[in-house]
């Protein structure tokens, strides 16, 4: 067989092939079909899919995916802002920097690889999560960030944009849900100016588990009496919890 025969068929052979692991296997051809992207280097895809976690328990995995998901970030960003600048040409800088927010955080690129089935390829040890499902969908946004990036490396600039155009800014824009102020911090303090309350305070009320799964609660404080309480991976996303909860109890009061 002429070399060139036996190197197309042997990267046919690759492929196709499902890649063997520990714990899992991450099927190409399923992979392919569920992003709606031809796959022509499997060493990119399988990169994307690999989370940090993994790598303690199969050293012969050497990298995993955070150089990607840091490509694959910008390259969202950028389609996120040109699109909104495109379709929204009569709004300022804070209405496209909200709306961009909107359609590229946590929660929407979880929703857009939930969509997907992208945490069925992702490897991972489930010891990283301890069956959180906040670990779950933080695990699944990094992941959908890193195949960005590898769709851009092995496929180009335009199939990566229709990547993002189909999967995430489309259903962003059918659901409207980019439109909704998730700020909730924000939110309440205009409410407590606007009822004369006190502004709020927050306070850091425990701190636990590891480095790499750390978990906060936060108490939310408002004339002084405890308004709200969050949990979150990080202070921010704590405060943010304890805002949304004490939005709820003075709205519903």
């Amino acid at each position: 067989m002429p070399f060139r025969a036996f190197k197309r068929f042997f990267y046919f052979f690759l492929k196709s092939r499902k890649v063997d692991s520990r714990n899992k296997q991450i099927d190409f051809s399923k992979l392919s079909a569920a992003l709606g992207v031809e796959i022509s280097n499997i060493e990119y895809f399988a990169k994307a899919l690999t989370h940090k976690s993994y790598i303690d328990v199969n050293p012969s995995f050497s990298k995993s995916n955070e150089r990607l998901e840091f490509l694959g970030d910008s390259i969202l960003g950028f389609v996120v802002a040109e699109n909104l600048f495109v379709n929204f040409p009569d709004k300022d800088e804070g209405f496209l920097t909200k709306y961009r927010a909107g359609i590229v955080d946590k929660p929407a690129l979880f929703k857009a690889a939930e969509k997907i089935g992208l945490l069925d390829f992702v490897l991972f040890d489930r010891r990283f999560v301890k069956g959180s499902d906040e670990g779950l969908k933080t695990i699944s946004a990094d992941c959908m960030e890193a195949i960005i990036g590898a769709i851009y490396i092995d496929r180009g600039f335009e199939e990566v944009k229709k990547f993002i155009l189909a999967k995430i800014i489309k259903p962003s824009f059918d659901s409207m849900e980019f439109k909704f102020d998730k700020n909730f911090k924000g939110q309440l303090l205009e409410f407590t100016h606007a009822h004369h309350l006190s502004a709020p305070f927050y306070k850091v009320v425990d701190e636990y588990g590891p480095d790499h799964n750390k978990k906060f609660e936060v108490d939310v404080i408002i004339n002084n009496e405890i308004a709200g309480h969050g949990i979150g991976r990080n202070k921010k996303s704590a405060e943010q919890e304890a805002a949304k909860i004490a939005l709820e109890r003075f709205t519903h009061n």
